[in-house]
């Protein structure tokens, strides 16, 4: 299969501010957050990328453009509104200090799997349309461009952290244990077997060895000797 690049888009007003944003139309990347999208735009400069799938959200749309003006060639630019932000319902806007005292919070920090937000979505429903978008995204991008393609998926903090809790093969009441930073890149390579798992949260190093794709085949015993660079 292909290897999908997670991209969580940069930082935003609301960000910065304490306020969850949801879906919220008009939340954008602040000076910081566009600073964090160029590094990571930078970073996969190295890798010639198939395409970039993005959230309709403004925040990740913008981020997908730095990511984008980095490539060489014309990558795909889909919009997929699967890879959209949790319908936090009643709790949009709201700051996270208040919504600390609510009850739901210990479950959203314990069971997330038990979850629905007061008029708006279940955790497990944000896990399950985000991971099946990012399979059928994979698998498409395989069939055009075969088992060596790379693709980035630009979406939202708790949105990745689902994806690679499956990607782990943990159960969704164990997610909050995976942080997903502003702009940080994860990379997961779904094998004919099993998805591979080979970076999460990262905000710099050298992807350039992403760019002769990912060999598919058993894990090697002891760990292996890595990756090459081209």
């Amino acid at each position: 299969m292909a290897t999908v690049i997670l991209v969580r888009h940069g930082r935003t007003t609301a960000n910065a501010t304490g306020l969850l944003a949801g879906r919220a139309a008009g939340v954008s990347l602040d000076s910081t957050g566009r600073e964090q999208a160029a590094s990571a735009a930078n970073r996969l400069a190295a890798v010639p990328v198939a395409g970039v799938v993005s959230s309709p959200l403004e925040r990740c749309r913008e981020t997908a453009q730095f990511i984008l003006q980095r490539q060489s060639g014309r990558p795909h630019a889909p919009i997929d509104d699967d890879l959209t932000e949790c319908d936090y319902g009643q709790w949009q806007g709201r700051a996270l200090s208040e919504l600390a005292t609510e009850a739901l919070w210990s479950t959203v920090q314990t069971q997330p799997s038990a979850v629905v937000f007061p008029g708006g979505e279940s955790m497990a429903g944000m896990q399950a349309r985000a991971v099946a978008a990012i399979r059928r995204h994979d698998a498409a991008f395989e069939a055009e461009f075969g088992p060596g393609a790379v693709w980035v998926a630009v979406s939202h903090g708790d949105v990745i952290k689902s994806v690679l809790a499956d990607a782990l093969g943990m159960h969704l009441d164990l997610f909050q244990r995976i942080n997903v930073s502003p702009a940080s890149v994860s990379i997961v390579h779904y094998g004919a077997d099993r998805p591979s798992v080979y970076a999460t949260n990262t905000d710099a190093g050298d992807l350039s060895w992403l760019a002769k794709g990912m060999a598919s085949g058993d894990a090697q015993v002891g760990g292996g000797a890595g990756q090459k660079t081209p």
